[in-house]
């Protein structure tokens, strides 16, 4: 048995069937792939997806892509100068999220430092 609203909301999911709403939606006929979202606290989780939805991500989350971008260009990076402009900014980076996160020290990103560049570029 339907409650009130609950039979008005099932009759209007008819009309739409009927009228053909529910035909050539996006992702119709393809399985549904269900986000990991075990790291989000549960009483977050619908303002992220939302937030993700609308093309919003936490800073933590933007932050981490920089930091991710950052790496990969410092590999390529030939300069020594530049190398350690990078690197400099990368460290930057990292101080901003281990300060976002708030956390225990065990769990901070490590940095990055100058005595390994100038290893790694001896070595070339």
């Amino acid at each position: 048995m339907f409650t009130g609203f609950e039979k008005i909301v099932e009759e209007r999911i008819l009309k739409a069937q009927r009228e053909g709403a529910f035909e050539n939606l996006r992702g119709a006929g393809k399985p549904i792939v269900f986000e990991d979202d075990r790291h989000i606290p549960e009483e977050l989780r619908l303002a992220h997806k939302i937030l993700c939805n609308a093309g919003c991500s936490p800073p933590e989350i933007e932050l981490r892509k920089d930091i991710k971008r950052t790496e990969e260009l410092l590999g390529d990076i030939q300069n020594a100068a530049e190398k350690y402009r990078t690197l400099k900014k990368l460290n930057l980076m990292i101080t901003k999220l281990n300060a976002i996160r708030n956390s225990s020290v065990a769990f901070e990103m490590p940095q990055y430092y100058q005595h390994r560049v100038v290893e790694r570029m001896a070595k070339k």
